[in-house]
C-alpha cells in the first residue's frame, strides 16, 4: 500500500474516530510537532505519529484482543489483564496496514504513547508526551506543571507523567502494566528524578 498524505490520513481518522477521539488526535498531532520543532526531531514524524496513535481507539477495549490474535498481533498475559493499553499494541498493526505507515521510529512511537517504556528514543517520548499535555486535556493535576516543563526538560516531563499515571493507578486499584514501571526505574536508574 502506497503511504497516504497526511490529509487523506487526517480524512480516514476523521471517519473512523469519534468526534472527540478525533479531536484528541488532532491535539496530539499539533503539540506533537511543537515539540519536535523544539527537540530538533523531524516534525513530520511527529504529525504522523500524533494523528494515527489512537487510530485503534475505534474498537472497544474489550474487542482487542480477539483483533490482535485474530491478526496474528502478539499480546501479553500482563496487556489481557490491562485491556486499556491494547489500542497501543494493534495500533502500529493498523497504522501499517490501513495508512501506509512502514517508518518504524513513526510504529514504535504509536506503540509506547500510552505505557511508555525503558530506554525511551526521542520520538517516543514526544508522542508520549503530548498524549498527556495536548490542548484538550483537563483531568490531571499536574497538567499546567508538565505543559510547561515539556519544552524545558523532555526526559524529566516522561518521568513527571510517569510518577504521576503509578500514583494514579496505585491509588484507584488499578493493574500496573509492568512496562510503565520499568520506564520509571529505567528513568531514576539514570538520576533524571534529580533533575528539576
Amino acid at each position: 500500500m502506497d503511504r497516504l498524505t497526511i490529509q487523506e490520513i487526517r480524512d480516514k481518522l476523521n471517519k473512523n474516530l469519534n468526534a472527540g477521539r478525533f479531536e484528541h488526535s488532532e491535539g496530539v498531532c499539533y503539540t506533537a510537532s511543537c515539540l519536535a520543532m523544539r527537540y530538533g526531531i523531524d516534525p513530520q514524524k511527529a504529525v504522523l505519529a500524533g494523528l494515527l496513535h489512537d487510530c485503534a481507539k475505534q474498537y472497544k477495549d474489550k474487542d482487542l484482543v480477539k483483533i490482535c490474535d485474530e491478526s496474528g498481533v502478539p499480546v501479553s498475559d500482563e496487556e489481557r489483564l490491562a485491556p486499556q493499553v491494547l489500542h497501543a499494541v494493534y495500533g502500529p498493526f493498523l497504522a501499517k496496514k490501513k495508512y501506509g505507515i512502514e517508518d518504524r521510529e513513526i510504529l514504535e512511537a504509536i506503540r509506547w504513547h500510552t505505557t511508555g517504556k525503558d530506554c525511551m528514543n526521542e520520538l517516543e517520548k514526544i508522542i508520549f508526551v503530548a498524549d498527556y499535555i495536548e490542548p484538550n486535556r483537563y483531568k490531571s493535576d499536574i497538567l499546567p506543571e508538565v505543559r510547561a516543563l515539556a519544552f524545558r526538560d523532555l526526559t524529566f516531563t516522561v518521568y513527571r507523567i510517569t510518577e504521576e499515571t503509578l500514583r494514579y493507578l496505585k491509588e484507584n486499584g488499578y493493574h500496573i502494566d509492568s512496562t510503565t514501571q520499568k520506564c520509571y526505574d529505567w528513568l531514576k536508574e539514570n538520576g533524571i528524578h534529580d533533575i528539576q
